[in-house]
Order: C-alpha cells, then sequence, then structure tokens
C-alpha cells in the first residue's frame, strides 16, 4: 500500500513538473522570420567585404568599435588568421560568436615524447596588437604519464605574432580585390 501511495506521489510531481516545463505562448507567424536577428544575404561573413563575423545584426564600416551595433562577434581576419596559424594541431572547437578556438594535443613528428596544446581567444572586432590571446599548454612523457611541462618563454607572443601577420596578409588581399 505504502509503495503505490509513493509511486502515486512520484507520477504526480513527475506530471507537475513536466507541465510546468511547457510553453503554452503562441508564437507570433513573423517571429522565426524577425529582420532583427538575420544577417544580411550573402557570404558567410554577411556581405563579402564584411570584416566581422556577427550574431544576427551586421555592422557597416562606417560604425565605430564601440558604437551602438548589437550582437556578439569577432575581427574575420583575425579569426581566420588564427584558424590557419593554428592549422597544424587538430582543432576541438571553434566559436566565432564567442571568438574561442581550441586545440587537441598534437605530437610533432620529431618529438614522440611531448605534446602541445592551444586556446586562442579573439579579444577584440578591430584588427589590432592586442585582438588575439593565445594560451599554449606543453606536456612531456615521464613513465608512461603526461607531465605538464613549462612552455618556452616567447611562444605564445611569437604565436600571437603569426596570427596577426597572417591576419593583415587577408585583409590586404582583400583590400586589393584578391
Amino acid at each position: 500500500m505504502r509503495v503505490r501511495l509513493v509511486a502515486a506521489v512520484a507520477i504526480s510531481l513527475f506530471a507537475a513538473t513536466l507541465a510546468g516545463c511547457s510553453n503554452s505562448r503562441e508564437g507570433r507567424p513573423d517571429e522565426y522570420n524577425d529582420p532583427r536577428f538575420q544577417g544580411p544575404k550573402g557570404s558567410l561573413l554577411g556581405r563579402e567585404d564584411d570584416s566581422l563575423f556577427t550574431l544576427g545584426v551586421s555592422k557597416s564600416r562606417n560604425d565605430s568599435a564601440g558604437g551602438s551595433s548589437t550582437g556578439i562577434g569577432v575581427n574575420a581576419y583575425v579569426w581566420r588568421g588564427t584558424l590557419d596559424t593554428l592549422a597544424f594541431m587538430p582543432l576541438i572547437s571553434a566559436d566565432p560568436f564567442g571568438g574561442v578556438i581550441i586545440t587537441d594535443w598534437y605530437t610533432p613528428a620529431d618529438a614522440t615524447g611531448e605534446r602541445f596544446k592551444a586556446t586562442a581567444y579573439i579579444l577584440s572586432r578591430e584588427l589590432r596588437a592586442d585582438a588575439v590571446h593565445i594560451s599554449l599548454f606543453h606536456q612531456v612523457l615521464k613513465g608512461g604519464q603526461w607531465v605538464d611541462a613549462p612552455v618556452s618563454p616567447g611562444t605564445s607572443t611569437e604565436m600571437e605574432d603569426k596570427v596577426l601577420t597572417r591576419a593583415r596578409e587577408l585583409r590586404a588581399a582583400n583590400v586589393q580585390g584578391g
């Protein structure tokens, strides 16, 4: 008898919880076609010449960096430059809206007892010196276990410089019509 009572109470609580999760509001027919949440037609970047990834709202070249443009995004040249620079490492995750790229462990062919991993953060909508930060991780194989090891000083800065150099190359090619 007690088991049936507990089962009935549990089922009632489950049903009440499930009913509370429902959304009884009807959507407007145009709710999912609202132009405020749609980017311009064209390439993945919006317009062919647009230099920003954006979430639903495009930013014209006339907007200032701190303007009232809504949505989040990163500079497309820095984003692409980061992907190109880290292309030798296997990619785990790439979020163009949040500006984070995470690689998997990479073992160089000439150093089988060590491996590297990178996390890149795109920090700006503008192509500038502090637009990217790369965190590098290094491990060495000791006694059959991977052990954290320090990364050579300046390696992260060198990678960031390579990203920015590649981003500038991409921008120059786009400006020249290439």
